[in-house]
């Protein structure tokens, strides 16, 4: 992907990589400005400042020559020391030929050394040969040269994967996907930033990564406590400090934890005050995770106030999905700050799937939509939207005036459409069983 602007600026180009492709178009909407850790951080593997391309040598050739001289003279000095690389996609060359493509850029004006192991200045030759490995030409399709500035900090996704954490469940978080959340929020140092459904606490992790402060919630009180069985194989319980806090401390941001606590998502304890510069969670869909909430369908019956026996703990009851994202919604729109994002997944049938939808709020506007396919049947949506003003009274009642606040009650039936998807394609009558509970 090519950066462009006037020639009174500099064009830059991103060598991205190819997996969560349709996760780009949001970075592409950003502000460019190569201090931002988000821009970087997993959509690109290189960073380049683009001094000439064209799809032909001589149009190349051309290029660079038109590229002003001033720009090209810092690093081009006498004193200095380079190397050129040539990187090609969709086609291995032999090293002859690359010596050769590296030979025919004589006309630049190097006068530094050549120094392959350390050198100060790197400039790239990248090939572009298609997509179709079984259809490679012989010349590139197009080609481009320019400077190295920067990889990305895809290592990321390597040191914080979760088979190295110290406290995982059924369902934690992959780290890029993850990153890739915190990245859509645009968290930044000191940040607050919310998880109602904050599971093993993998988007705290994540976000800390960037400086913010994190805490959570969630309804299960083994998870938050860090207590019961292990998700580990060949580990039957889980160890006295396998916690969500153990996780911050492992990555060095123990210091940025505020903390979590157990609580219903669909019962807030929060003051009805702006609190959160990003609400990042992931809610349960009810495949590998149920989804419930406290309460219950018999009467309540309220114990007498001299009642001096143990705790309550609270019976609980299903938690449709239109109302945990209804309620995810409401919870943004009064605890975000103006500005503020909510980012979260969409569990959807592609089937049936449709714009309509995705739930909307009238303080919140959405930002993207992007999808990640799990299935031929399945896929989820990470959904990023933005506070835009703050609620009103008249907000409650939204959903009168336009249909498009209206809870989409299709939700509902994702958990049976899902497994109804899995008993077709294994060509099975009987029906399927969900997997653990984080």
């Amino acid at each position: 992907m090519a950066l462009h602007c006037g020639r009174a600026c500099r064009q830059y180009l991103l060598h991205l990589a190819h997996d969560n492709v349709d996760f780009r178009l949001p970075v592409q909407t950003v502000n460019f400005q190569f201090t931002q850790t988000f821009v970087l951080i997993l959509t690109s593997r290189s960073a380049f400042e683009l001094w000439g391309h064209g799809t032909t040598t001589d149009e190349l050739r051309m290029s660079l020559l038109e590229y002003p001289a001033e720009n090209m003279a810092p690093y081009l000095q006498q004193n200095s020391t380079y190397k050129i690389n040539v990187y090609t996609f969709n086609k291995t060359l032999v090293f002859k030929d690359s010596i050769e493509k590296i030979d025919a850029l004589d006309f630049l004006p190097f006068k530094g050394t050549v120094n392959l192991k350390a050198p100060e200045h790197i400039f790239c030759l990248l090939e572009d040969y298609g997509s179709d490995p079984y259809e490679i030409p012989e010349e590139p399709f197009h080609m481009y040269f320019g400077r190295w500035i920067a990889d990305g900090q895809r290592e990321l996704i390597r040191s914080y994967s979760v088979k190295k954490r110290h406290f995982i469940g059924n369902t934690s978080m992959d780290a890029g996907l993850s990153f890739i959340m915190a990245n859509h929020a645009k968290v930044k140092a000191d940040d607050l930033v919310y998880d109602p459904f904050v599971g093993t606490g993998s988007l705290l992790v994540a976000c800390s990564r960037f400086g913010a402060y994190v805490c959570g919630t969630d309804i299960d009180y083994n998870t938050i406590h860090g207590v019961g069985k292990a998700s580990r194989k060949n580990q039957k319980w889980r160890g006295p400090d396998e916690n969500i806090r153990a996780n911050l401390r492992q990555y060095g941001t123990e210091s940025l934890y505020v903390d979590v606590m157990v609580s219903d998502a669909s019962k807030t304890v929060w003051r009805k005050t702006a609190q959160f510069d990003a609400i990042v969670t992931d809610p349960p869909y009810g495949i590998r995770e149920s989804t419930r909430r406290t309460g219950s369908h018999k009467d309540i019956i309220k114990p007498p106030e001299d009642f001096s026996g143990e705790s309550h703990i609270p019976v609980s009851m299903a938690y449709h999905l239109s109302d945990i994202f209804a309620d995810l919604l409401n919870f943004a729109a009064h605890h975000l700050v103006l500005g503020g994002r909510l980012i979260y997944w969409l569990p959807i049938y592609r089937p049936e799937y449709c714009e309509e939808m995705v739930p909307l709020h009238p303080c919140l506007t959405l930002i993207s939509n992007c999808e990640q396919t799990l299935s031929s049947h399945t896929s989820r949506r990470l959904i990023t939207m933005e506070k835009t003003k703050e609620p009103e009274e008249s907000d409650g009642l939204a959903h009168l005036a336009d249909p498009r606040f209206t809870p989409y009650h299709g939700h509902n039936s994702f958990r049976e459409k899902y497994f109804c998807g899995l008993t077709k394609k294994n060509g099975k009558d009987s029906k399927a069983t969900p997997g653990n509970k984080d």
